[in-house]
């Protein structure tokens, strides 16, 4: 199963070309993991935050296809790739412009890698391709 939204690229996402800046690409690979936890693990990255834990991206792998010019509208979509003890890699693509793999490690409170917990294992599951 996998997660979509459309990510609508604005003058800020640009270089002077009219084109993405390629680290904004980072930063909509983010956008889409963040939006998955709040949309369907139902757990947000504020309130993640709040209770002390975190999920920081281990690992990046970005493959840049084809330009996106300001005032396209990119359909993107998530799947959750693989599910380990305490990490996770998503997939997520925009249309035929960009493919990334983005690695997360859940980490307690003492900042140190910890099995995900069960409230959020069985919706990362539920994604898996």
């Amino acid at each position: 199963m996998s997660y979509s939204r459309v990510i609508p690229i604005e003058f800020c996402h640009c270089d002077p070309a009219g084109i993405v800046f390629y680290p904004r690409y980072a930063e909509m690979v983010n956008h889409m993991v963040e939006n998955f936890f709040i949309d369907e693990v139902g757990y947000s990255f504020a309130r993640m935050m709040a209770e002390g834990f975190g999920m920081p991206t281990a690992r990046l792998e970005v493959d840049f296809r084809k330009p996106s010019r300001l005032g396209d509208r990119l359909e993107w979509l998530l799947s959750v790739e693989h599910v380990g003890r305490s990490s996770a890699r998503f997939l997520v693509r925009a249309e035929d412009r960009v493919e990334a793999r983005s690695t997360v490690v859940w980490m307690d409170r003492g900042f140190t890698p910890a099995p995900w917990p069960g409230h959020i294992r069985p919706a990362l599951e539920a994604h898996h391709a």
